[in-house]
């Protein structure tokens, strides 16, 4: 082995570099740098549990101030925006959004940039996410609109026909079944009631065809409750069998009104899909199509997650005095400051009934439960998703 080098020793002379004299020292020492700020500590890092559901809580309490802190300036900011209109879009020439902004807004010495008012969010709602659905109506779908002059409404809704309409009963009719009969009638014009009796539903449908009816309308009714409604076409059909529930009579409802006995106006609303829309057609040729508008009746079938809402409503015009400040300075007295105006108002005044109906099934043809082929019949097995709708 070769001797070893030794390593030559600087001179005494020589100066240490600048600057690096305190930092070997401090290195030397093994010192850490010191901190300005102290960490801030986490409720995690706290064993004790009350302080940590103290601290937690603290914190929470500063994170809504902060968050309402910066919702007050954007209120701010936008009632300054809407005061001063197109006057701001002077002040900020290079700004890249310039024809959109309402406003340039300065803190202090922070620029916190331009501002618009923020766009309604639509919210998500079971309607407008529903399932993807093929068979949704389109407004240029001709091959709908040749359906339509070929189907089984078609004479009613031209007006070629008068709809005429027969209400029954089930064999065994009682409780709120009588009452509901009556308010339906007075809701459907040109309506006739028939008592069941032991007669079977088939030879009702042919008493019904003889005698010219166009549709016949059967109430259904267990335990003292109507509980379905079943709706026939005549004399070629189709039938449809519905679910009743949350019925709501005339009486029981507060500041209810007596509907007149002129023909009403037929709200139908969001029957979107091919099923939705001969549902539609079928609710419609129950009712006239040519409604007297000095009743001020207002009948409404609301589809919504395929339940189709019931209300029947009369408008009411109403003329009330509202006291207007007199612009006049001269004015002295109290009775000339204030003068009466006049103002129309209109409101809504609900007549009853109220229900909700749930189609089951729809069939091909009159009334047949041995030989009878059905359109569509709602399954168990179909409710996989509460966006998945028919109607």
């Amino acid at each position: 082995m070769g001797k070893e080098k030794k390593r030559k020793q600087p001179p005494s002379d020589a100066a240490p570099p600048q600057g690096d004299e305190g930092e070997g020292r401090k290195e030397r020492k093994g010192k850490k740098p010191k901190k300005d700020k102290a960490e801030a500590i986490l409720p995690s890092q706290i064993k004790n549990k009350e302080k940590r559901s103290e601290l937690h809580a603290k914190l929470k309490r500063e994170k809504k101030a902060e968050k309402r802190k910066l919702a007050r300036e954007r209120g701010q900011a936008i009632r300054r925006a809407e005061e001063l209109g197109e006057q701001a879009s002077k002040s900020t020439p290079n700004c890249p959004r310039r024809p959109f902004y309402s406003l340039w807004f300065v803190f202090g010495s922070d620029c916190l940039g331009c501002l618009q008012p923020p766009e309604r969010e639509v919210p998500r709602t079971i309607e407008n996410t529903r399932e993807p659905d093929e068979t949704v109506c389109r407004p240029d779908d001709q091959e709908l609109f040749a359906g339509n002059d070929a189907d089984e409404f078609n004479a009613v809704l031209k007006q070629h026909i008068i709809p005429k309409v027969l209400i029954t009963t089930c064999r065994f009719n009682s409780g709120r079944g009588p009452a509901f009969i009556e308010e339906l009638m007075q809701v459907i014009p040109n309506s006739h009631y028939v008592k069941r009796g032991t007669y079977e539903l088939k030879k009702i449908v042919e008493y019904a065809k003889n005698r010219d009816f166009t549709s016949l309308i059967v109430v259904h009714t267990n335990r003292r409750e109507p509980d379905a409604l079943l709706i026939i076409g005549l004399p070629d059909g189709p039938t449809a069998h519905f679910k009743l529930s949350k019925l709501v009579l005339r009486k029981d409802i507060k500041n209810h009104g007596n509907p007149t006995s002129h023909k009403p106006e037929l709200v139908l609303n969001n029957f979107t899909t091919r099923l939705g829309h001969r549902v539609g057609r079928m609710i419609q040729s129950l009712f006239p199509q040519d409604p007297n508008f000095r009743g001020r009746r207002v009948v409404t079938f609301h589809n919504q997650r395929d339940y189709i809402f019931f209300r029947h409503h009369r408008y009411i015009f109403e003329t009330k005095e509202s006291k207007v400040a007199s612009k006049d300075k001269k004015a002295k007295t109290s009775e000339s400051k204030s003068q009466p105006e006049k103002q129309v108002i209109c409101r809504l005044q609900e007549c009853g009934p109220r229900f909700t109906l749930k189609l089951l099934t729809l069939q091909h043809g009159t009334f047949d439960t041995k030989s009878g082929e059905y359109e569509w019949v709602h399954k168990g097995d179909m409710d996989t998703s509460r966006r998945r709708l028919f109607l």
